[in-house]
């Protein structure tokens, strides 16, 4: 089967179980403070898995485009990826274990669907702990289901316990699914053998009755959902007979690509390949997002940054020696990709140029580490400490750095410079937990009448930005916490006083005029004949909710939108602007406070 097959089986196998298909959701989360990219399908409908109503129904499924940068230095094994698509279907409040796991053995073993062998799958369910209790439901229905007792698992939080997205939310017990991978028979005890590298997770049941709240605690959620996750890369390896990601049909035309710009053997250059194609794909669709992110030094941009200078690093192991290469291979990720993502289309132009001119940035700089590097090592020689520092500020990794120290024969101290390194970026790594930690707080599921209010507002800037600056201003990203709205819109430069006084000025008129805000359950073509504003692409005839602020017929705001709201302007307090800066090139940012 190949990756097209497998996304569309699964779709029409839960459409013909009375879900409806949602549109991939953006991979940059709206207004969730605690991470900097979607990394589950479940996190852009972490509101509606709280309560709130969704437009489309209480049955979903969808393809969702995620990120994941915890693994990006594990990159070049057979397993780690930092972009993947997750395949998923949600209950939000209507069925819970018994229909999930019966579709999912339905839909893994049912010869009209994937056909897995039923006599290699495993399962395991959560164990239990003093935040709750084994999991005896999901045991016994895989018993009911035809799994053997010997191949269910009872396992600890670690291994069977999902959630939450972020620092907070819902969370609840999981039941995973395994094939064996192996040549001869599949193990009949699997507690005995789930740590066997050849039993690979499949799928997850996530039985989300739960709700992490900020001290740590777990209280039961009135509504309980049902959330799962697939992971397309894993299955199509799975079903292809491949222990290799990189070779399936995800992978092999970018493959194929670097082999004809390097000249070099995939099988000879396995890691460097492997990095390379992950990461210009993970950057690709990043840039490719609506959201307009470009690399920056900063949030999504500088793992824009990261990602595309690393790929380069890797290329140039390989002596590709083009001025620029890498947004030609992104030209194939689009290729790929254009049927099932069509923005990777639409927004082109805007990653080959981001790609070339990070590129030229990025020679540059390594033309500036490399002279620096060879200054310092004058006097002591090159240390793991000193490759580290390089490594910080000009983006050198310490295999760049050897192969520089060996070609202009500089001292290195090779007993102890891998030591030093890993210490200096232990050492490093931690710092940046402990800031991430007090810089990712908060997000939707613990401050939902104060984000609601700043949620609203948020409406009427944009609304206001429009009026003052022009109809070429959209939505380019927004984050809100408890305290203050952040909102991203498209400008080519920095707002003048004059013009930040009117924006503030139409907004808390509005807000003075009491404007009731109004919901309305519509299709995407209705939204778009109302002239409600949005980003429209997606390709499934779904509902969205539309936000009308004032009078329909002569709104101050109309826009699509998912987010909490309240009901009336007159709940808002004062509107203040307290900074309006850059975001990237053609993107402003304004960060506003309600007193």
């Amino acid at each position: 089967m190949t990756a097209k097959t497998i996304r569309q089986k699964y779709l029409d196998f839960f459409q013909s179980k009375g879900h409806k298909i949602i549109n991939s959701a953006s991979l940059i989360p709206e207004n969730d403070p605690t991470v900097l990219f979607t990394t589950a399908g479940m996190h852009p409908l972490v509101p509606y898995l709280m309560g709130q109503e969704h437009p489309t129904g209480r049955r979903l499924a969808s393809a969702q485009k995620c990120l994941r940068t915890g693994d990006i230095d594990e990159v070049g094994d057979l397993t780690h990826l930092t972009f993947f698509e997750m395949l998923g279907n949600w209950s939000l409040g209507d069925y819970f274990k018994k229909e999930a796991i019966e579709y999912s053995y339905e839909f893994l073993t049912s010869p009209e669907w994937l056909g897995l062998d039923k006599n290699k799958l495993a399962v395991s369910v959560f164990a239990g702990d003093a935040d709750a209790p084994f999991d005896q439901e999901s045991y016994d229905l895989w018993l009911g289901a035809g799994i053997a007792t010997e191949r269910i698992a009872k396992l600890e939080k670690n291994d069977n316990w999902w959630g939450p997205a972020g620092q907070t939310g819902p969370c609840g017990p999981d039941s995973e699914m395994f094939y064996w991978t192996g040549e001869d028979e599949a193990p009949a005890d699997f507690q005995a053998t789930h740590d066997d590298k050849r039993w690979v997770e499949i799928w997850n049941d996530v039985f989300m009755a739960y709700n992490k709240l900020p001290d740590g605690s777990f209280v039961e959620l009135t509504q309980k959902n049902v959330d799962t996750g697939m992971g397309l890369e894993r299955t199509l390896c799975i079903l292809s007979g491949q222990s290799d990601i990189y070779q399936t049909d995800l992978f092999i035309n970018i493959i194929k690509a670097i082999a004809d710009l390097s000249q070099k053997t995939y099988q000879d250059n396995l890691k460097a390949f492997r990095i390379i194609a992950d990461h210009v794909k993970a950057a690709t669709f990043i840039m490719g997002d609506d959201k307009g992110i470009t690399p920056a030094n900063t949030d999504q941009g500088y793992i824009v940054r990261r990602l595309i200078r690393r790929a380069i690093r890797y290329g140039r192991l390989l002596d590709i020696n083009l001025a620029t290469w890498t947004s030609k291979l992104a030209q194939v990720v689009i290729g790929d990709y254009q049927e099932i993502y069509p923005e990777l289309v639409k927004n082109q132009k805007f990653i080959l140029q981001n790609f070339y001119e990070e590129e030229l940035k990025f020679a540059k700089t390594l033309e500036r580490g490399e002279k620096e590097l060879i200054n310092l090592s004058a006097t002591h020689g090159v240390s793991g400490q000193m490759a580290f520092d390089i490594y910080q500020t000009y983006g050198l990794p310490p295999e760049m750095v050897k192969e520089i120290a060996k070609e202009k024969k500089l001292k290195i101290s090779t007993d102890t410079f891998d030591q030093e390194f890993k210490e200096a970026t232990d050492k490093h790594q931690e710092l940046s937990r402990t800031a991430t930690v007090g810089k990712f707080k908060g997000g939707l599921a613990d401050s939902s009448e104060d984000t609601a209010r700043l949620h609203t507002a948020t409406h009427l800037l944009l609304s206001a930005l429009r009026q003052v600056l022009g109809d070429h201003v959209f939505q380019k990203g927004s984050n809100i916490t408890a305290e203050r709205l952040r909102l991203d819109f498209s400008h080519p430069e920095k707002l003048s006083a004059e013009q930040l006084k009117q924006v503030e000025a139409l907004v808390n008129e509005a807000i003075a005029k009491a404007l009731p805000v109004d919901c309305q359950v519509m299709s995407l073509d209705e939204a778009k004949a109302v002239g409600a504003m949005g980003v429209f692409e997606s390709k499934y005839d779904q509902e969205v909710k539309v936000y009308t602020v004032g009078d329909q017929d002569k709104p101050f705001s109309k826009e699509i939108c998912g987010g909490p709201h309240i009901t009336n302007t007159s709940e808002l307090g004062h509107f203040k602007i307290t900074k309006e800066e850059a975001s990237s090139s053609g993107v402003r940012r304004i960060k506003a406070i309600l007193g």
